[in-house]
C-alpha cells in the first residue's frame, strides 16, 4: 500500500507516533482499501459524510451571534448550508450529550448521565450513528474526540471510545498537551480541564493537537474518495485549557473583550441548584476573567482554521458536491453569564448548540432557520438523507430534511435537556451526598425548568421580553396556564 501523502510540520514526537501507529496497522488498512476498490463502483453516488464536532463550543462566533469572533471557513460553509439558530442539546456535559446524539437516544435512555458511565452497559445493542455507517458499506473513521474523552487528560488516548463503531481510529497529541505545565491557571483549585485556564503558544499550528488531527483526516479523504466514507473529525477545543497559537490571540486586542452584564440580584429570583459556578466567577477578578474569555475566542479562530482545511481538501479532491457536512459542538458554554463559566446548567447559553449542516444539492444558498430542534435529530437526518438501511425504529429525535428542504417548513418543536447536580466541595449550597435533577423544555418563545419536579425550585423564561434570563416567572400568578402547560409537557416527555 502507498504510504500515507501526509504532509504536516508537528514535533518530533507527533510524527514519529504517527509513523509508529501507521507500520502498526499498514496491512489492515491496505486490506481495507482493495475491499473498497471492488465495492467502489457499487456505491457510486452516495453522499460521503464529513462530521466535525466542536468541543464546549458556544454560539458566540462569527457564524452564528458574535461578530468579533473570526470564524471565516465556518462563514464559508455556512454559505452552502443551513445554519440552526435554535438547536439545543440534550445534556450539557460531554458524555452524557456525545453518547445521546451518536445513539440518537435521550440521556434517560443511554443511562449516561456522568464522564464515567458507558452506553454500552444500558444498551448493549445501541446501533451508533457511524456504525450505521459502517453496517451500510462506508468506510468510518474517528480522528480525535468524538465519544467522550477526558480533557487534557485523554489527548492521544482513545477515551470513552466505542471501537465497533469505526473502521479505524486515531488520537493526535500535539503541544496544547506535551507542554501543558505551561498553562496560566486563575483558578488553581479546580483540574485544568474544568478550570479558567489557557496558554498562548508560539508555535505553528501544526504542532498542536487539532491540527495535527485535521491533516490526518485530510489525508484521509485523499486516500478514501474512492469510496463512500463517514469520518469524524472531533477537535479538543475551544475546551480549557484554551490553548491557540500567539496569532490567534492577536485577533482580538483586550479593549474588545467585555463580560456579560449580571445584576446584583439576578440570583434572587433563581433556585440555587441552577448554580454551577460557587463562587460567582470563581471569585476571579475581572482582569482575569477578560483574559480567559479572550483565550477562549482565539481557541475557536484556531479551531475554525483547522476547519478550513477540511473544507479546502475536499474541493482539491472534487468531492464538495457529493459530501455532507455536519459542524456541531456537544453543548454551549457559559462565559460569565449569571456569573457561571463553562457547563453543566440549563440556561440559554449552555443548552443552545452550533449545527451546521451542508447537502450538496438541497442547502445552499438556503441560510437559517429558528425553528426549535435537538441534537437527537442529527442521527435520523443523516440516517434520511444518505438513505440508509437498517435505521433503528427506537430513535428519539426526527428527521430534519424537511427543514434543510425548505427553512420555513411547518415545525411543531420542542427541546429538553437535563443536567443532574451532584454535590461537591465546591457547591457550598448543597450537603454532602445531595442529588438533583433538572429538566427542562425550551419552546419557540419560553423555557420551563425544574428541580426535582420543582421540589428544590424552578425557572420559567420569556425570551421575547427577557432574552437574558435576568426574570424568573416561575409560579408567577400570570403565566400560571403556561407553566402548567409545560410542566405537562416536561413530564409527558421523560414519563
Amino acid at each position: 500500500m502507498k504510504p500515507f501523502d501526509f504532509k504536516l510540520h508537528a514535533t518530533a514526537q507527533a510524527v514519529t507516533l504517527f509513523s509508529v501507529l501507521m507500520c502498526s496497522h499498514g496491512n489492515a488498512w491496505a486490506q481495507q482499501k482493495a475491499q473498497s476498490m471492488n465495492a467502489s463502483a457499487a456505491e457510486a453516488g452516495k453522499y460521503n459524510v464529513l462530521f466535525i464536532v466542536a468541543d464546549d463550543l458556544n454560539c458566540d462566533m462569527g457564524c452564528f451571534d458574535d461578530p468579533i469572533v473570526k470564524t471565516p471557513n465556518l462563514d464559508k460553509l455556512r454559505s452552502n448550508a443551513v445554519r440552526f439558530n435554535n438547536n439545543y442539546c440534550q445534556y450539557p456535559f460531554s458524555g452524557p450529550s456525545r453518547a445521546s446524539f451518536l445513539t440518537g437516544y435521550l440521556p434517560e435512555h443511554t443511562g449516561v448521565t456522568d464522564l464515567v458511565a458507558n452506553f454500552r452497559d444500558n444498551v448493549p445493542a445501541a446501533v451508533t450513528l457511524p456504525e450505521l455507517f459502517k453496517k451500510n458499506g462506508y468506510f468510518t473513521a474517528r480522528v480525535g474526540k468524538v465519544f467522550h474523552a477526558g480533557v487534557p487528560n485523554d489527548i492521544g488516548k482513545p477515551g470513552k471510545d466505542d471501537p465497533q463503531s469505526w473502521t479505524d481510529t486515531f488520537n493526535p497529541i500535539g503541544i496544547d498537551k506535551t507542554q501543558e505545565d505551561r498553562v496560566i491557571n486563575y483558578t488553581p483549585q479546580r483540574h485544568l480541564g474544568s478550570a479558567l485556564s489557557f496558554m498562548m503558544t508560539e508555535g505553528s499550528d501544526d504542532e498542536h493537537t487539532d491540527a495535527i488531527g485535521a491533516n490526518i483526516v485530510c489525508s484521509m479523504i485523499k486516500e478514501h474518495k474512492d469510496e463512500p466514507f463517514f469520518i469524524a473529525m472531533g477537535f479538543y477545543r475551544p475546551h480549557s485549557p484554551y490553548v491557540a497559537p500567539k496569532k490567534y490571540f492577536d485577533l482580538y486586542p483586550m479593549e474588545q473583550i467585555t463580560l456579560p452584564e449580571v445584576p446584583e440580584d439576578d440570583w434572587d429570583n433563581k433556585p440555587l441548584y441552577e448554580r454551577f459556578t460557587d463562587p460567582l466567577n470563581w471569585g476571579v477578578p475581572e482582569d482575569k476573567l477578560r483574559e480567559v474569555k479572550r483565550a477562549y475566542y482565539a481557541s475557536i479562530s484556531f479551531m475554525d482554521a483547522q476547519v478550513g482545511k477540511l473544507l479546502d481538501t475536499l474541493e482539491e479532491e472534487g468531492l464538495a458536491d457529493k459530501t455532507i457536512i455536519v459542524f456541531c459542538s456537544d453543548h454551549g458554554y457559559n462565559l460569565g453569564q449569571h456569573g457561571m463559566w463553562m457547563k453543566q446548567a440549563l440556561f440559554e447559553h449552555t443548552t443552545r448548540t452550533p449545527l451546521i449542516i451542508a447537502v450538496p444539492g438541497i442547502t445552499r444558498g438556503k441560510g437559517q432557520t429558528s425553528r426549535v430542534i435537538e441534537m437527537l435529530d442529527v442521527y435520523p437526518t443523516l440516517a434520511e438523507v444518505c438513505g440508509l438501511t437498517g435505521t433503528p425504529r427506537d430513535l428519539d429525535g426526527r428527521s430534519l430534511l424537511p427543514l434543510l428542504k425548505d427553512t420555513e417548513a411547518r415545525w411543531e418543536g420542542a427541546a429538553y435537556s437535563q443536567v443532574l447536580r451532584v454535590a461537591n466541595p465546591s457547591l457550598t449550597y448543597m450537603k454532602k451526598g445531595e442529588r438533583a435533577m433538572g429538566r427542562s423544555i425550551r419552546v419557540d418563545r419560553y423555557r420551563y425548568t425544574e428541580w426535582d419536579e420543582g421540589a428544590k425550585g424552578g425557572e420559567l423564561y420569556d425570551y421575547e421580553a427577557d432574552p437574558n434570563e435576568f426574570n424568573n416567572l416561575y409560579n408567577n400568578p400570570k403565566y400560571k396556564a403556561l407553566q402548567a402547560e409545560l410542566r405537562a409537557k416536561l413530564h409527558a416527555k421523560y414519563e
